[in-house]
């Protein structure tokens, strides 16, 4: 199992005191934006909180280090391999033998520990790298993905296809917003992923790569992370690459893969994930559990088994928590918790997840659809949405962070209205519109819309761990624009 350096030591704890590991081998620092951060102390922390590690070895990531300098609790990893004078033995194992624990986000509570079984993901990661993506023995793969983040097992399995990895550490932004599409340019890969995020980042920088850097290799382009907006695709194709394959994935750390996702062999259409992954019946159901016709949203399930479902979840040994998060809304269907529609094309749109939907009204709307029309808006940097109960109904609130030293005025947020009524529907336009200096988001750059939501309506959030940079909810608590008076 694995997690991100720059989790805090809370949030490591979480995670790791429920698989309780004998063997902890960390880094002893990481840099971001050309800040070095020491994380020793962070290490002895965690280390004295589960009385399971027997050992804790590091694994030096400043060359600056010396063996010298660590505590005497720590065993640097050279001289733990040099001392080692036992070859090593491989052990072949059954096709269900597990593999790794990944992690829920664990932002609605402690997160889910996910046991993946070696075959199913070894075959899953196969058909989406080798089939999907296209790629084959001798192709660069290049992925901006923390080792916190289901995306670097993914990316790792690169290697068991014969794909050589090009790794980044550190800022996508420093010391220049263009560091990634550097990157693309010195190391050429055949895959360059980014997320969702990423794409709307340097669209708003008003980047375009296509005229200063040569991206000859790059056969994919893969987004994910959050849906990728109609004007992220376009931008793609305008502004950093014409013939290339944009894929867009989703999935989820549930089954370490993709539900729908890039087809080598189909059209791109703008806005739209272009298929099923392949071996999985893909639908979408009605609330009634029948399956929507092409144009209606419903709940995103996949109707059969495939191979990388979760072997079980950890301390779990009944499968009451697994079946209770996968197979209790609609029985013996996997339920995976997006908002989709299937197109006349036969892509797929993913409006966001079901437990963000909005339902003013009774009508419910994904989140996903006002992004789309918000990120038009230039002024706007980043925005989120959510639903604030007023009585027994719900109004739409959307908070939104400008450019520097803009203020939210009254004919921004009229433009800001009009272009979601337009691109939208009038059902779509927010109530209330605030402005907030930050907008928190996972570390795995996520929205945590449920996490705003409970801070509105002045409910605790659990696992401020999980979230980078927690003190930003604070911008949401008793906003005036938001709070409600009786």
């Amino acid at each position: 199992s694995s997690t991100s350096p720059d989790f805090g030591a809370n949030g490591i704890i979480d995670r790791f005191s429920q698989i309780e590991p004998k063997v902890l081998i960390v880094t002893d620092v990481y840099f971001y934006a050309g800040v070095k951060h020491d994380i020793t102390d962070k290490i002895l922390a965690v280390a004295e909180s589960i009385p399971s590690i027997e050992k804790v070895i590091v694994a030096p990531y400043d060359p600056e280090t010396e063996s010298a300098s660590l505590s005497s609790e720590i065993t640097p990893w050279c001289d733990w391999v040099d001392n080692s004078n036992q070859e090593p033995e491989f052990t072949r194992l059954p096709f269900n033998h597990p593999i790794y624990i990944l992690y829920s986000s664990g932002t609605t509570g402690k997160p889910k520990c996910i046991v993946h079984r070696s075959g199913g993901i070894l075959l899953k990661h196969w058909s989406e790298l080798l089939l999907h993506c296209d790629l084959s023995f001798g192709d660069r793969m290049f992925y901006f993905t923390t080792t916190g983040w289901m995306m670097w097992n993914w990316l790792i399995a690169g290697l068991s296809c014969g794909v050589s990895l090009i790794l980044y550490d550190g800022s996508p932004f420093h010391p220049t917003p263009e560091r990634l599409f550097d990157i693309g340019q010195e190391t050429q890969p055949n895959l360059f992923g980014v997320s969702a995020k990423y794409i709307e980042a340097v669209m708003k920088e008003g980047l375009t790569p296509i005229h200063t850097h040569n991206f000859e290799s790059i056969k994919v382009l893969a987004s994910t992370g959050s849906p990728l907006a109609p004007e992220g695709f376009e931008y793609v194709y305008e502004n950093i690459k014409k013939d290339v394959h944009l894929a867009s994935f989703s999935g989820g750390t549930d089954i370490c893969g993709c539900f729908v996702t890039g087809n080598p062999l189909q059209a791109v259409y703008s806005g739209e994930i272009q298929s099923s992954s392949l071996g999985l019946d893909m639908q979408v159901f009605n609330d009634d559990g029948t399956s929507a016709t092409s144009g209606s949203r419903g709940e995103l399930v996949c109707a059969n088994p495939f191979p990388s479902m979760p072997l079980q979840f950890w301390q779990d040994p009944e499968d009451r928590l697994y079946r209770s998060a996968y197979f209790e809304r609609f029985p013996d269907v996997w339920h995976h918790g997006d908002f989709a529609e299937w197109t006349k094309s036969g892509g797929m749109i993913i409006s966001g997840r079901s437990d963000a939907t909005l339902n003013p009204g009774g009508i419910r709307i994904g989140t996903a659809e006002i992004y789309r029309q918000v990120d038009v808006v230039d002024e706007v940097l980043e925005s989120v949405v959510i639903g604030q109960n007023i009585g027994a109904d719900t109004r739409v609130v959307l908070f939104v962070r400008l450019r520097p030293d803009l203020v939210l005025d009254d004919e921004l947020r009229q433009r800001i209205k009009q272009q979601i009524r337009i691109g939208a529907s009038p059902r779509h336009v927010p109530s209330v519109i605030a402005q907030v200096p930050l907008i928190p988001r996972t570390r795995s750059g996520k929205l945590v819309e449920l996490a705003i939501r409970e801070t509105v309506h002045g409910r605790p959030v659990h696992n401020l761990e999980a979230i980078d940079q927690p003190d930003a909810l604070i911008n949401f608590q008793d906003h005036p624009d938001v709070k409600i008076t009786f």
